[in-house]
């Protein structure tokens, strides 16, 4: 008998602990972002990537994963992932945005990270993680790999 409740409690830590690392971020479009802009401001996290880079592999699987960075994103956040490589036509806040390197460049990246990702006088490399303020001003950039400590603390 104490074998069998003692396998329970197991199996129900097992199930809810599969449960919980199940969550996963909310990711918008930029459709998506632009109406709940409008509907509840919030602070907005975007991140940049592509499938070459390792660092954003990296990020994928160890921090956005991470259940406290998947918690606080999803309530206190609106965020958006981006392939930057992506060929796809983009409408934000009346502008279009384009990929015009796709006929010129091996790995071309899209007019959307480059606007926002960019840093004068340096290359535009990955991955990049921008936070904006409630009034979609940019507080902050990062431009390299973070724990999800660092995340959080960022956050």
């Amino acid at each position: 008998m104490k074998h069998i409740f003692l396998s329970l409690v197991f199996s129900s830590f097992v199930i809810i602990s599969y449960s919980q690392s199940d969550k996963t971020i909310e990711w918008k479009t930029w459709e998506q972002l632009e109406h709940a802009l409008k509907e509840q401001p919030k602070p907005v996290l975007i991140y940049f990537h592509a499938d070459w880079c390792a660092y954003c592999k990296k990020l994928d699987r160890e921090v956005f994963t991470n259940t406290k960075v998947v918690e606080k994103i999803n309530r206190d956040y609106y965020a958006v992932e981006m392939d930057v490589e992506t060929l796809d036509t983009i409408v934000f806040d009346g502008v279009t945005f384009v990929n015009t390197q796709a006929e010129t460049k091996r790995n071309p990246t899209h007019e959307l990270p480059l606007l926002l990702g960019s840093r004068e006088n340096e290359v535009f490399s990955l991955p990049v993680t921008l936070f904006f303020d409630t009034n979609f001003v940019v507080r902050d950039r990062t431009y390299n790999y973070y724990t999800a400590r660092q995340l959080l603390d960022a956050l």
